[in-house]
């Protein structure tokens, strides 16, 4: 569930069907590029900061849509585990690992991650765009739940849009647009348990595949587990 290009007025009550459909409804919904974000706090604070070989990295993308994060990552030498709840989603990320040849690296989970649970501990794990309109989903109750997914050292990164982003009709400019402060509260840190590295908005341009460029506004919050 990453940035939305349009919404259909007809949409289910029910999260998993509204998104089944929409990914069903069309060969493809996203670009497939990773998120700016993240290829930025990888960069800067993850890999290089702690002097690991990627290859012995793990990280776990919610909300992973068609997988471009997931496969971004795989490509750096990173093991990824992607979860969204769309299956068509979810194989579609698995045909672009397979095709790539990073299907070794890389595991696709079609699941509610109101519910969705792991043994499994991340170097990094990542929400990008959580977000969903018309059909809302338990976002704050998601997010805390993914702290528990960080190991010891790991980061969690939240990017959010802070703004309603171009293309999205009026009707749901209504909708949560949460502050960095918000997704602070939302993942309930224990203090003596956590570093805030960034809480912060951040401005940015994307041009759209028709050519049109929007300007948006993104929270991002970046934590570390101690």
């Amino acid at each position: 569930m990453h940035e939305h290009h349009d919404i259909p007025a007809d949409a289910s009550p029910d999260p998993a069907t509204y998104w089944e459909a929409r990914y069903a409804d069309q060969d493809r919904m996203w670009s497939g590029r990773v998120n700016a974000v993240l290829a930025d706090t990888v960069e800067r604070h993850v890999s290089p900061r702690r002097g690991r070989d990627p290859r012995d990295l793990r990280a776990l993308d919610l909300g992973c849509g068609e997988g471009g994060d997931v496969l971004w990552l795989a490509a750096q030498g990173w093991a990824a585990t992607g979860v969204d709840l769309s299956a068509t989603a979810t194989d579609r990320g698995r045909a672009a690992a397979e095709a790539a040849e990073l299907g070794d690296r890389v595991t696709f989970v079609a699941a509610d991650l109101a519910v969705w649970d792991t043994e499994e501990r991340f170097d990094l794990v990542t929400a990008s765009f959580l977000q969903s309109w018309p059909v809302e989903i338990p976002r704050d109750a998601i997010l805390h739940r993914a702290t528990r997914f960080v190991a010891p050292g790991g980061h969690l990164l939240v990017t959010a849009h802070a703004a309603p982003p171009g293309g999205v009709p009026e009707e749901f400019h209504g909708h949560r647009f949460p502050t960095p402060s918000d997704d602070l509260d939302a993942l309930a840190l224990a203090p003596e348990g956590w570093d805030v590295v960034a809480a912060e908005t951040r401005p940015r341009s994307v041009q759209r595949d028709d050519g049109t460029v929007h300007d948006l506004l993104d929270s991002v919050v970046l934590v570390r587990r101690r």
